[in-house]
């Protein structure tokens, strides 16, 4: 069994780590009980709710140079570990995910632009 979780970095590190697959399946069982005219109601922890409120911090915050990307995971990883990865060698973590993980979002500042302001 896999998990997918969906991470976000800027400049000053890691800030969210959130697992995506146990969020899709509290939805789906909401869906399952719930009627049709509750559905959804004053909501906020979906999955899109969710990406839509990291993907707009990421906007208005471009001078932090966010990344956003999900990636899939083996079930034994935790939230936890992430952090604690990203705590020992924030760069790894953050090249890994770059290569194993799917972009969602990018404002990542290259390293051979130099701005004068």
């Amino acid at each position: 069994m896999s998990h997918t979780y969906l991470l976000s970095w800027d400049c000053t590190g890691l800030e969210a780590v959130v697992n995506i697959s146990d969020i899709e399946k509290e939805e789906m069982w909401t869906t399952l009980k719930e009627t049709k005219e509750n559905l959804n109601k004053g909501r906020t922890n979906t999955v899109g709710s969710i990406v839509h409120m990291i993907m707009m911090r990421a906007r208005v915050n471009s001078q932090r140079h966010y990344e956003i990307y999900c990636i899939d995971t083996d079930d034994s990883i935790t939230t936890e570990d992430f952090r604690t990865m990203f705590d020992e060698d924030p760069q790894h973590m953050a090249d890994l995910i770059r290569e194993r993980g799917r972009k969602l979002y990018s404002d990542r500042q290259k390293d051979n632009e130099i701005k004068i302001r």
